[in-house]
């Protein structure tokens, strides 16, 4: 890690960036402590390592070989939030990472089960978790369906996959829900309410209502975490009550094409 050393003024750009995001998280933020991710793919260790000695220690990355690099690289303090579309026969490279906080994107009881498996038994922890939800039903999107009401959800994917979580998977910690909202209402929430966000909103509270019948450790003080917003829309997501959200490009800057 002492190798890794940055030009003066690439540390003063990310300085600069990571101090405006900051900034209008602490402004927008609509709860005390909202989480700030820094969102790195495609990014090299030295950019990342710039931001934790700037004081950030939650990075996340989409791609499981990519993250196993870094980490590798880089302080064991750092926590590490794996926010890219999780396959069942990558989940013990993944669950090997000793300093691996949360993974943002379980939608199947499959990848729950794999990843419970795969924790290593030394590990002190359960790793944190969160079920993603495709609030815009777009096709191209993972996730599963989201909820609005609780006599509608009983037989639900979501709330299936919930309880397995809560009461066979000993090893992870349901710590909430996430989203990736659609681009329209994205580029809409600075003029009115963003509808993935309040749908997500809505889902959270009637999960948490059919939780709360069944025993079972899950959330934060028993409510469910909500991650939402990315470099686009993460203030509107604050000020609709996210608890996370996922920046890269306010950050980093523009991402190259993976070659």
């Amino acid at each position: 890690m002492s190798s890794l050393e940055g030009s003066p003024e690439r540390c003063e750009e990310l300085s600069q960036s990571l101090a405006e995001i900051r900034d209008r998280v602490r402004t927008a933020a609509s709860n005390d402590c909202p989480t700030l991710v820094a969102v790195s793919k495609y990014k090299p260790a030295l950019d990342i390592l710039t931001c934790y000695q700037l004081g950030q220690r939650d990075f996340g990355e989409n791609y499981v070989q990519e993250l196993v690099d870094k980490a590798g690289q880089l302080p064991d303090d750092i926590r590490w939030h794996f926010i890219g579309s999780l396959q069942s026969n990558k989940c013990k490279t993944l669950a090997s990472i000793p300093n691996i906080y949360a993974v943002q994107t379980i939608a199947s009881t499959k990848a729950a089960t794999a990843l419970n498996k795969s924790i290593p038994s030394e590990r002190a922890t359960p790793l944190f978790i969160f079920l993603q939800v495709n609030t815009s039903r777009e096709d191209a999107k993972s996730g599963l369906p989201s909820l609005t009401s609780a006599e509608s959800a009983s037989e639900s994917e979501l709330v299936l996959l919930a309880k397995h979580v809560v009461t066979a998977c000993p090893r992870l910690h349901l710590q909430g829900l996430m989203t990736i909202g659609s681009l329209t209402e994205s580029l809409a929430s600075s003029e009115r309410g963003n509808q993935d966000f309040e749908t997500l909103k809505q889902t959270r509270d009637v999960l948490q209502d059919v939780l709360r019948e069944s025993s079972g450790q899950w959330g934060v003080d028993g409510k469910l975490m909500l991650s939402m917003g990315m470099s686009s829309d993460f203030e509107a997501a604050l000020k609709a009550g996210s608890d996370v959200v996922r920046v890269g490009t306010g950050i980093f800057g523009a991402r190259p094409k993976k070659t």
